[in-house]
């Protein structure tokens, strides 16, 4: 792998991790058409993804420091120094919560299928194609049906349970994180810009730590002759990430996710044309 393939690499990670169109897709077509993906040795590639996914972690952290320090410093008053009932807590301190609630999910089907989700599954071609275009079709049937009317703070315990429970189903590769969990929140009838926001929020503990478990298990592949590519891949990772962040929010207040939902299709008809004519490998 070249310097230039590593920065091509981490720009698609950062973009494809927080745009609602599928890392995992985007980064296993890629890797495939550049011929970095050995079949006799996937687990260097499995290495490469959990290393810069840290720079993708980092933009979520840094773009959102200011709220999940507000977050953290609430939840601990409220719930400890000065313990309140949940009704009485503070907005900050709620949200620390439906991140928790919402996070379960997750943990327990991430937990439950961990082999199938880590096995030859996740670079399936033909499962991440069909995948992007089934739930580029559900992202817009809950544009079709969603209300837009909810904010942040009208957000309850169920609504993140059920958030997370969609945020799980991005363990099907192709589906993506944030694609899954907007898609909830519109079903919800939460606001576009507020679906992305809890969305990216949500993802915080489900990034951390499956980024840090990932990227543990992977020490034993990584190769260390290769670390300055590993290096210039995570930040730019971290510096697409932090600004598709910015771009989705700002966007998302005034225009639909349809766009997303036409890229999704396209792509995924790409993908499953070129498997069947034996252009790409599976």
């Amino acid at each position: 792998m070249s310097i230039i393939e590593a920065i091509f690499l981490g720009l698609i990670q950062g973009l494809t991790e927080f745009l609602p169109i599928s890392s995992t897709g985007h980064l296993t077509v890629t890797g495939k058409l550049l011929g970095l993906i050995s079949s006799d040795k996937p687990e260097q590639w499995t290495a490469f993804i959990a290393v810069i996914q840290l720079g993708t972690l980092l933009a979520i952290l840094i773009y959102f420091w200011n709220d999940l320090w507000h977050i953290l410093i609430d939840f601990l008053k409220d719930n400890f120094s000065h313990r309140r009932k949940f009704s009485e807590q503070t907005f900050n301190s709620k949200m620390g919560w439906y991140i928790i609630i919402g996070s379960i999910p997750v943990v327990i089907i991430g937990l439950g299928f961990k082999d199938a989700i880590e096995g030859a599954f996740t670079k399936n071609l033909q499962v991440i194609g069909i995948s992007l275009i089934v739930w580029g079709i559900v992202l817009a049937i809950s544009e079709m049906v969603g209300k837009f009317k909810k904010g942040l703070k009208e957000i309850t315990w169920l609504d993140a349970l059920i958030i997370g429970f969609f945020q799980s189903l991005a363990l099907i590769p192709g589906s993506s994180r944030s694609g899954t969990t907007i898609t909830g929140g519109l079903f919800l009838g939460l606001k576009r810009e507020t679906a992305a926001r809890f969305s990216f929020l949500l993802s915080i503990p489900a990034v951390l730590g499956s980024g840090l478990l990932q990227f543990y298990e992977a020490l034993n592949f990584i190769d260390f002759s290769g670390l300055v590519n590993y290096a210039v891949a995570t930040l730019a990772a971290a510096i697409s990430g932090y600004l598709a962040i910015g771009f989705l929010l700002k966007f998302l207040r005034t225009n639909t996710t349809y766009v997303f939902v036409v890229y999704r299709v396209i792509i995924g008809l790409a993908i499953l044309f070129l498997l069947y004519f034996n252009i790409l490998q599976n």
